[in-house]
């Protein structure tokens, strides 16, 4: 199964992680500089893969290079930050 980057569609407000022919969402809403992660959707055809630990680590990675503060509303971005003290920097 071919897994892609991560991407930023802005104009849909999501980044997106493709795994074969199923899409991994995590919806935003950019405020300034700032990025409120609202939520975050895996499809169960490919859950417990790491995926969504995968589309958000790359979403941040993002955010890093642009400057941009985040706001990890949806409970999964929340978790993944206080699972990994790196990325506290960017809470807003």
């Amino acid at each position: 199964m071919t897994v892609e980057r991560v991407k930023d569609h802005r104009s849909e407000q999501e980044f997106t992680l493709e795994v074969g022919s199923h899409r991994a969402v995590a919806a935003y809403q950019l405020e300034g500089d700032t990025i409120v992660f609202t939520h975050t959707v895996v499809p169960p055809e490919i859950e417990g893969r790491g995926v969504g630990t995968k589309l958000i680590r790359g979403a941040l990675d993002i955010v890093r290079d642009r400057g941009w503060k985040v706001v990890p509303q949806c409970p999964f971005v929340r978790a993944y930050i206080e699972k990994h003290p790196e990325t506290r920097d960017l809470l807003a």
